[in-house]
């Protein structure tokens, strides 16, 4: 029993065609034998920013405190977290070591705000590698931008 908190594990994508462009995110999330996938479309916007509300919303729908394994194929995003980018940029007034401002920074603070109730395990995987999750969440993220950019 780990302390009674549940532990998820969240799959997060993000897709952009062109870059700035159309763009979807995704995110399947996985408890015991319950499986919940979430995606959604921006019509202008980046690959990086589909990748960060992919996590925001992933966490948001959980609806209580939980240990989370969150895999995802960004380094922008894992490594914000696993090698300290983050604290920096809070650190420095959001600028990062060359004093330009750190870009997204209204979505670094909403997910570090959604993150804080949690514990997150980041987890960096191969995009396009056979990761199951991983490729169903690149799946959802695509066809979101196929779906919201069809010629009526």
């Amino acid at each position: 029993m780990e302390n009674n908190i549940d532990i998820v594990e969240i799959y997060t994508d993000g897709a952009c065609s062109g870059n700035p462009g159309p763009g979807g995110w995704a995110a399947v999330l996985l408890y015991k034998e319950a499986r919940k996938e979430i995606s959604g479309f921006e019509e202008n916007t980046t690959n990086n920013r589909m990748e960060l509300k992919a996590v925001i919303e992933a966490l948001k729908a959980l609806k209580r405190p939980c240990k989370v394994n969150l895999y995802s194929d960004s380094s922008y995003v894992i490594n914000a977290f696993k090698e300290g980018w983050l604290e920096k940029w809070q650190k420095n007034n959001w600028l990062k070591s060359d004093k330009t401002p750190v870009e997204n920074q209204e979505l670094w603070k909403e997910l570090l705000e959604v993150s804080k109730r949690h514990q997150i395990n980041w987890i960096k995987v191969k995009g396009h590698a056979g990761d199951e999750f991983n490729n169903l969440c690149d799946r959802l993220a695509t066809e979101q931008i196929k779906r919201n950019t069809k010629k009526l």
